[in-house]
């Protein structure tokens, strides 16, 4: 992945995730029961910490640092699965997904520690 790349995918799920969250507090509060609000509200927040830790790694990816781009595809991975599995369950109603949203959480911390291991290897 490019710093350019990581920057864009930030930024775009960032953007996303005001629209979504937008959507969630206007459009969905008055069909959705009170946990299933709160499921879509977990995954929109996810997303937009996510959003952030992406233009962390494009910025280390940009000052050549090794693992950035590993991190920021455990991110992109770890907010699609993670998120996703949780707009989706809301959506159709089909609890099964949240089998998979732990798979999710799993890419998100390891990019957190590939971004620590990134940090650490910024060359001086």
């Amino acid at each position: 992945m490019t710093p350019k790349l990581a920057a864009t995918l930030g930024a775009l799920l960032g953007a996303a995730g005001v629209v979504f969250g937008a959507f969630g507090a206007h459009a969905l509060r008055a069909h959705l029961e009170a946990r299933d609000l709160e499921i879509f509200e977990t995954a929109v927040r996810y997303q937009m910490y996510h959003a952030f830790a992406l233009l962390a790694a494009a910025w280390l990816l940009s000052r050549g640092a090794p693992h950035a781009a590993t991190a920021a595809w455990a991110f992109v991975a770890g907010v699609a699965i993670f998120s996703g599995s949780l707009y989706l369950m809301v959506a159709t109603g089909q609890r099964w997904l949240g089998a998979v949203t732990p798979i999710g959480g799993l890419a998100l911390i390891g990019g957190w520690l590939l971004l620590a291991l990134a940090a650490t290897r910024l060359p001086a």
